[in-house]
């Protein structure tokens, strides 16, 4: 038996997200078809966390266990050829049997991204939330260095969640804003690039950041008012959940793989 480790890049827009769902359509899915498909397996792969319909990812890690003798450096062209054009595996290694793609990963960061022009993008307009009003972006800024450390996160969680514990800690969260692509004659400021990197994220817990950042740039909240919601631990007292169109898995790192 072998532990294949791969990154998967996908649109989430046309997908109930990553995970397998009752009502089918997932990556996960598509994926574990193509295997079968590929290998004649009926196997179950095991993702590096999970993701909300629409939510997009740039590098997502799965692992799976297979008794497939193909060439490691060959599935990831066999896969794409029996994948959706939406999906595409990005990379393949052979791991030790006891990795976990999930339970393994040390960092994760996320990236969500706010079109601040007045007019959206047409082209990317399914990866980016717009907000056409004026936005106080150094005040959203300021608001971010209050979301690091080791926290107890409730007031940023879904209030559907089932984990026994709210706390994860936050190593980074910055804000960049890119004019690079802004169309001549046009007027805004700019695209949005939050970049939040944690050890683990709760459901819903960047889109409910990015929806309380949002308010603070529309002057309703003080950036300081990001600290009083962190210790708040009540989701009600913190913003409302983004678009999940915005949001992309943007890497998962792990400590150095032997094998």
């Amino acid at each position: 038996m072998r532990n294949l480790l791969m990154t998967v890049s996908y649109d989430g827009t046309n997908y109930f997200g990553f995970q397998t769902q009752p009502g089918g359509n997932t990556v996960q899915d598509h994926i574990e078809e193509a295997i079968r498909q590929l290998t004649g397996e009926q196997l179950k792969i095991h993702g590096s966390g999970r993701t909300d319909a629409g939510v997009h990812a740039r590098q997502q890690p799965f692992h799976f266990h297979t008794a497939s003798q193909i060439p490691v450096e060959r599935w990831c062209l066999a896969l794409n050829g029996r994948l959706p054009s939406d999906i595409r595996v990005l990379t393949a290694r052979e791991v030790p049997l006891d990795f976990h793609s999930r339970r393994s990963a040390k960092r994760k960061t996320y990236r969500y991204t706010i079109n601040a022009n007045r007019i959206t993008d047409v082209f990317q307009r399914n990866y980016q939330f717009h907000h056409p009003g004026k936005l106080n972006i150094e005040a959203m800024q300021q608001s971010l260095p209050f979301l690091l450390g080791t926290h107890d996160y409730t007031s940023f969680a879904s209030r559907h969640s089932t984990k026994a514990s709210h706390v994860r800690t936050i190593y980074d969260a910055r804000m960049i804003v890119d004019s690079s692509a802004n169309v001549a004659g046009t007027t805004g400021q700019g695209i949005l690039h939050l970049y939040v990197t944690g050890n683990g994220f709760l459901q819903h817990m960047v889109r409910i950041i990015v929806g309380t950042l949002l308010e603070i740039g529309e002057g309703k909240r003080t950036p300081v008012s990001m600290k009083t919601i962190l210790e708040a631990k009540d989701r009600k007292a913190a913003g409302p959940t983004a678009e999940s169109k915005g949001l992309m898995l943007w890497s998962v790192e792990y400590d150095e793989i032997s094998g």
